[in-house]
């Protein structure tokens, strides 16, 4: 496996895409129950974990995008190798693709709950499975390019049911947030540690960066997706916060999707069922981009074709959603995801680039006893 990756020009896309990509990631399940999250950490505060955790995940971009500079072209998979060799570098490389597996899994179980919970409640978690990952085989097989497309395509044509939040958002009590900036730091840090699994996704940026044409203008793009999601989990917290007591925002799962429920129209009864379907497209995007990555990375590490992986992957996959269909494994799922992402997407980049630049810094100096002898 060479350390960079040698990219078609057919195959490359512009920095500006990254926007759509790292945005698309993150609006997926997470943000659907991430005001009940925040607050059971930070209580009527959790506007400021946002805050907290956006400005966090800003430094781990600024620590990712200088990674990945020193090297000409290489991703993640190519930096573990140039740094551990062969087998302990594939082992670190291994952990990006099942963390991938395993959040792949975590949406599709989480939003099969979802339809089941508002939709259909007796439909198979098998039919839904099935349904989902032909979606996403069908997009993935059509490669990056295509993926980025659909990620362009659904974030413009979702971001219409914020609209539907404007009943909820008129009706807000503004008493509900007073007293203001009475809950202890280490809480509010527990609040932004409590988003984390909302706000993954920006480590996609260690699998496409060799994929960017024009990398020395994806700074504004990835900064400007990360403030995106950002803006929208504040927006959708403080109306939720607003809206719903303290009481009521404890006892129900999934608060964001709660909301849609109290905007009615003369012609449409139930707005949240078409939310939920609507959210599909909010969901495909994360499945295919998670399938990609996955699948990638086991090109990259075992030279295996990208087409049969992703099938091979499929199937334990549908039988993982037949198997967790019960409301406290899928949370286990998720919290075991939340623990496994955090140190891997959160913490890992800043372990990552001292040993980068050591290496850089030795391959220098041997360079230079080199060329004296």
């Amino acid at each position: 496996m060479d350390i960079n990756v040698k990219v078609k020009p057919n195959l490359s896309i512009r920095a500006f895409y990254l926007f759509f990509i790292i945005a698309s990631l993150q609006l997926g399940v997470g943000i659907m129950g991430a005001p009940r999250f925040l607050y059971k950490e930070a209580g009527t505060d959790s506007w400021i974990s946002i805050f907290i955790a956006v400005a966090y995940i800003f430094a781990v971009l600024f620590v990712m995008i200088l990674t990945l500079k020193q090297y000409e072209n290489a991703d993640i998979f190519g930096i573990h190798r140039d740094l551990f060799g062969k087998w302990i570098g594939n082992l670190l490389s291994s952990a990006y693709i099942v963390y991938f597996i395993v959040t792949l899994f975590s949406v599709l179980i989480t939003y099969i709950e979802v339809v089941r919970v508002f939709i259909f409640p007796t439909i198979s978690p098998l039919t839904m499975g099935v349904i989902l990952l032909i979606l996403g085989i069908y997009s993935t097989l059509g490669g990056l390019r295509i993926i980025v497309g659909v990620c362009f395509l659904f974030f413009i044509l979702t971001h219409w049911v914020l609209l539907l939040l404007i009943e909820p958002a008129v009706q807000i009590d503004w008493g509900h947030f007073f007293p203001m900036f009475q809950t202890p730091f280490p809480d509010l840090l527990a609040g932004a540690k409590a988003s984390a699994y909302t706000f993954i996704g920006f480590e996609i940026l260690f699998l496409v960066y060799p994929f960017i044409q024009n990398k020395e203008k994806l700074h504004f793009p990835v900064y400007m997706s990360v403030a995106w999601s950002g803006l929208l989990v504040l927006v959708t917290t403080i109306i939720t916060l607003g809206f719903f007591t303290g009481v009521q925002v404890e006892r129900r799962e999934w608060t964001l999707l709660s909301l849609f429920k109290f905007q009615q129209f003369s012609f449409i009864e139930r707005l949240d069922f078409v939310v939920v379907a609507e959210w599909m497209m909010v969901i495909i995007p994360n499945i295919i981009l998670l399938f990609w990555g996955a699948t990638y990375g086991i090109k990259r590490l075992y030279n295996l074709p990208q087409k049969i992986t992703i099938y091979a992957l499929a199937v334990p996959l549908l039988i993982g959603c037949w198997l967790i269909d019960e409301h406290f494994q899928i949370q286990w799922v998720i919290e075991k995801v939340n623990g496994f992402g955090f140190w891997l997407v959160y913490v890992y980049p800043f372990l990552l680039l001292p040993m980068v630049l050591i290496k850089k810094k030795w391959n220098q100096h041997r360079r230079g006893e080199k060329n004296e002898t």
